[in-house]
């Protein structure tokens, strides 16, 4: 069968199509040259590492604690207070595949930075958000996001810049918990991780108020 120009520029859509995918969703695990790391609060540290493990030029997220004065933090010392730390992430990036700039417009995105309380269903001072920066060229990209995230809101965005604090991870229980198959115990019965963690995202109206505040602009709620 002879080749059309009709049919010829349906898989020239459609390999185009696949590229973009590729592009802003496929985990990036090439050898790189300009590896970095950096921390943001953004609420519950599960759903910060789910969104951010999806973007190509991530390389790997870590769920953790940091901003406080505790060493060593445990996941429970943290909830109830008293620490001063917030549930953060540590992203390691490719900052040649994936700028900054890009991860902190992003950031802001998947996040509610206009709420001072906490985040969505999680309320007080350990889910609150912060972008932690670790040189001045940093605090310049994120003190301009965040004047273009009031910009493009209209609203006051309390997020802060703060300056990089000591990281410290989470205990294994709370890696990579919404891919995790392991079984727990949860209000609804056993369920495995990954199920129970989707049942509190939905339930936490966390994409809802995502795609409430930034309509099309939300990288991940959609």
């Amino acid at each position: 069968m002879s080749r059309t120009p009709f049919r010829d520029s349906i898989k020239i859509a459609a390999l185009g199509c696949a590229i973009l995918t590729a592009m802003f969703l496929a985990p990036h695990r090439a050898n790189a040259e300009d590896i970095r790391t950096t921390v943001v609060a953004g609420g519950c540290f599960w759903c910060v590492e789910a969104d951010f493990e999806r973007l190509r030029g991530v390389v790997e997220v870590v769920s953790g604690f940091s901003g406080g004065s505790v060493a060593n933090p445990t996941y429970r010392q943290v909830v109830n207070g008293g620490t001063g730390h917030l549930e953060v992430v540590e992203i390691t990036y490719d900052a040649d595949v994936l700028s900054y700039a890009q991860l902190v417009h992003m950031f802001l995105r998947s996040v509610d930075p206009t709420d001072a309380g906490g985040q969505f269903c999680d309320r007080g001072p350990s889910y609150a958000t912060a972008i932690f920066v670790r040189n001045a060229e940093e605090r310049r990209i994120a003190e301009a996001a965040l004047a273009q995230a009031a910009a493009d809101t209209g609203q006051t965005i309390v997020t802060p810049v703060r300056d990089a604090a000591p990281f410290y991870p989470a205990e294994d229980y709370h890696q990579d918990y919404y891919r995790s198959e392991e079984l727990i115990l949860t209000r609804f019965g056993p369920r495995r991780k990954s199920v129970a963690y989707d049942l509190y995202r939905n339930a936490c109206g966390r994409d809802a108020r995502v795609r409430q505040l930034w309509g099309d602009a939300a990288p991940f709620a959609h």
